[in-house]
């Protein structure tokens, strides 16, 4: 009979594989070493080893592929993308929502982005947000607009909140897509852009705070006008 293995084996087997990976600084495309050299390794079982690969597998973090071995992939994060675009829905409910998470997030940046902006960093969202005012199509637009974030984002350091907001793009995307379609849409979003760079740029929490507070709420009113499920009793700016 085969042995059956204890799962805290298994998870001591999956955390000194997360280990090497990093060690190896191994990314996507890698391919991991084999179930016998791991075992060796580790100094574990064949099969102990096998139920950790197959840990990794249902996280999406490795696929097997014939004739090459484990593989590293980033699966997990399109699973997860693909799972939120195909739940939401456009509505005054998942604006909020959505924005409410971005407050959480983006609002509280200031103290991380002080030490870490640069004059490289802000050229980069500057540049992306002249480039939304000549946007040729909404999807550009939001596009766009989503790039200036997630630079803003990424600039802050810290690689778990840049990993989740990534795999929130659908949804903040298609939240951003609204009101696009409009010329004067674009002109106010990039001058609300144009209004949050000036503050970080000022070292100003107060300003930083309030235009990104008027950035994540202007939205609301292309929502209202696609989704009749928002409409009623709903008046008023969104709540701050």
């Amino acid at each position: 009979m085969e042995e059956i293995p204890r799962p805290s084996a298994v998870d001591g087997v999956v955390r000194q594989i997360r280990s090497l990976i990093r060690e190896r600084g191994m990314v996507v495309g890698d391919v991991l070493p084999s179930e016998a050299e791991l075992a060796v390794m580790f100094e574990s079982s064949r099969n102990t080893v096998r139920e950790a690969f197959r840990t990794l597998k249902a996280y999406g973090v490795a696929e097997s592929r014939q004739k090459v071995g484990a593989v590293l992939t980033d699966q997990h994060q399109i699973a997860m993308r693909d799972l939120f675009s195909f739940a939401m829905e456009i509505s005054v409910d998942a604006f909020r929502d959505i924005q409410g998470y971005r407050r959480l997030t983006e609002m509280n940046l200031f103290d991380l982005l002080q030490d870490r902006l640069s004059e490289e960093i802000f050229a980069e969202m500057e540049a992306i947000n002249l480039a939304i005012r000549s946007a040729s199509s909404p999807e550009q637009a939001s596009e766009l607009d989503f790039q200036f974030h997630r630079t803003m984002v990424d600039a802050a350091g810290n690689r778990t909140l840049s990993e989740t907001y990534g795999m929130l793009k659908p949804v903040i995307q298609r939240i951003m897509l609204s009101g696009k379609s409009q010329r004067q849409a674009l002109e106010s979003v990039a001058s609300e852009h144009g209004e949050i760079v000036q503050a970080l740029r000022a070292r100003d929490r107060i300003a930083f705070v309030y235009h990104m507070d008027r950035h994540l709420n202007a939205g609301l009113e292309f929502i209202r006008d696609q989704s009749s499920s928002g409409t009623a009793g709903d008046s008023g700016k969104e709540d701050s």
